[in-house]
């Protein structure tokens, strides 16, 4: 195992894991307010990208550009180093982790200043067929798939005579009624209807759009009634949307619900929650039992002050609710970044911290092109109204001038071009024509 040669260092030395919102936005406010020389700040992520994953949504859709979505980290913490890889374990007694690069042998990196920002994972159940066949929406690499295949089978529905292959194809389900569950779909039908134009033979009503949620509602954060609204303006749609139901089997594209109902279906996304990321259980830091780091209000890591935690991963109390923790969203996880920075620079400084208190500006979510819900500050809207907020207020919190003026870009452009509907499912496997080539010249 090789090990890092930034050991003998006097500076004060800042370990960032992970490169997400809290990971990046925590960087950035760092070497903003850090004085030339006060302290070094490292970065540790498997990506050499932060993505803002509120609109991969749209990307699936084709609205915005999948390059558009994602802030570099190199150009944008010019001040910090960059390391692509991955934490295995943290040693916090002895303050070493242990990088796994991508490419070459395992370091140990030695530091003063810990910030866990692992963000969480996809969380799956034991469901038969489910780790075969399901596709999940986390990052902007699913989200590219997602819009591929979803125009992939389309065009095998429109290229067969053989009607139960056709309904397999186009039946399309859907596992969550969260924010991702629920604004993937909205789009990706909105997609999917504009693509028929183009396919004479299929009509909207051969598609089968369903979407299954374990509890009573969607959308919980938007409220009761805008959740009620959102049912019903998918059903309005064509969209079969199942409460109080769950998925008990995916054999063979196969599905099975709990209510009974059973049948083919040629794409099956799951979206049905997060847990915290596994490292957090390869680490001497205190867990809770749902295996987030436990934090303090000053987001802190409980019982050791030169260590820092926010975001998904971590536990965080809600000081405006009382014996509850921060949702993990990214309203948090950007505030608590820009808190959990000053606390690290009055740390250095010798200053006092400050607790993490944050007032609920509320939600927004898109329901595809010109149809959204939300619930900001107690005012509840719906329709076009909704998703020019939701598409406003989340264009303020895209990272980077240059990000923005590219999102807005391609909105614009959208306004005057029909989006495009080609499946490039071919880039997912690039080298298969090369080796069919190959293999045909072996032959002869």
């Amino acid at each position: 195992m090789a090990t890092s040669p930034n050991t003998s260092r006097t500076t004060p030395h800042i370990l960032i894991v992970g490169g997400g919102y809290v990971g990046m936005y925590t960087a950035l406010r760092l070497q903003r307010r850090l004085r030339s020389g006060e302290a070094t700040i490292t970065i540790v992520d498997p990506q050499s990208f932060m993505t803002y994953q509120p609109f991969l949504p749209e990307v699936a859709a084709g609205h915005i550009e999948a390059r558009h979505v994602v802030v570099p980290l190199r150009r944008v913490l010019p001040k910090a180093r960059v390391l692509n890889g991955r934490v295995v374990s943290v040693d916090h007694a002895h303050h070493v982790a242990t990088v796994r690069p991508v490419s070459g042998p395992a370091t140990e990196i030695s530091y003063d200043y810990l910030v866990m920002a692992p963000g969480s994972v996809s969380r799956t159940l034991p469901i038969p067929g489910l780790a075969e066949h399901g596709i999940g929406f986390k990052n902007v690499a699913e989200a590219i798939h997602l819009r591929n295949h979803v125009l992939a089978r389309i065009d095998a529905a429109a290229s067969t005579d053989d009607e139960a292959v056709r309904r397999r194809a186009l039946t399309f389900v859907f596992v969550g009624g969260g924010f991702a569950g629920v604004e993937a779909l909205a789009e990706l039908e909105d997609m999917a209807r504009g693509a028929l134009k183009y396919h004479p033979d299929l009509r909207p009503q051969d598609m089968r759009w369903v979407l299954v949620e374990a509890s009573d509602r969607i959308l919980p954060e938007v409220g009761d009634r805008m959740g009620r609204y959102t049912v019903e303006e998918l059903r309005r749609r064509g969209i079969d949307v199942r409460l109080n139901t769950r998925l008990t089997s995916a054999v063979d594209r196969r599905v099975v619900l709990d209510d009974g109902t059973e049948f083919e279906a040629g794409t099956l996304v799951w979206t049905a929650g997060v847990k915290p990321n596994p490292l957090n259980r390869s680490t001497d830091l205190p867990l809770d039992r749902q295996g987030r780091i436990v934090a303090t209000e000053y987001l802190t890591v409980e019982g050791a002050d030169d260590a820092f935690v926010a975001g998904d991963c971590g536990a965080v109390p809600d000081l405006t609710r009382p014996g509850e923790f921060c949702a993990p969203n990214a309203q948090h996880a950007v505030r608590q970044a820009r808190r959990l920075a000053d606390n690290i620079v009055a740390t250095l400084r010798g200053g006092e911290r400050t607790a993490y208190r944050h007032s609920y500006a509320g939600s927004v979510a898109s329901l595809g092109l010109y149809r959204g819900v939300a619930h900001v500050y107690g005012v509840k809207l719906r329709g076009f109204a909704a998703w020019f907020m939701h598409r406003t207020y989340h264009l303020s919190r895209v990272p980077t001038l240059n990000r923005k003026v590219r999102v807005v870009a391609d909105w614009t452009l959208a306004l005057f071009f029909r989006r495009e509907t080609v499946s490039l499912n071919g880039i997912e496997r690039p080298r298969a024509e090369f080796e069919l080539a190959s293999g045909q010249d072996r032959a002869a």
